[in-house]
């Protein structure tokens, strides 16, 4: 799975669109608003974000972010890969069929 957070809902269903259509990701889930609090600039920031979890195959990960990279709008995008370490047969066939592998 790899989390990233986007500044607008426009945003996160752009580059779901982009990452879809390409075949890098199987599914995302666009979960917002969320209120993020982070260092930047060499100060406490708070922002209102939305949170893209996406579904894929690790051996996508560098396409995808460099993919994310290009279509993003911030400066440093969070761009995290989280392994899954089980889940529905079912499902990791469906996503395997999803991305064509």
């Amino acid at each position: 799975m790899v989390y990233v957070t986007v500044a607008s809902k426009v945003e996160a269903e752009k580059i779901a669109h982009a990452l879809l259509s390409e075949r890098l990701i199987a599914c995302v889930n666009v979960i917002g608003p969320v209120f993020s609090h982070f260092h930047w600039g060499g100060k406490v920031d708070s922002v209102e974000e939305y949170l893209m979890i996406m579904k894929t195959c690790g051996d996508l990960f560098t396409v995808l972010e460099e993919r994310v990279r290009v279509l993003h709008s911030y400066e440093v995008p969070e761009i995290i890969a989280v392994p899954i370490v089980d889940g529905s047969k079912k499902y990791f066939e469906w996503m395997a069929g999803a991305l064509n592998h």
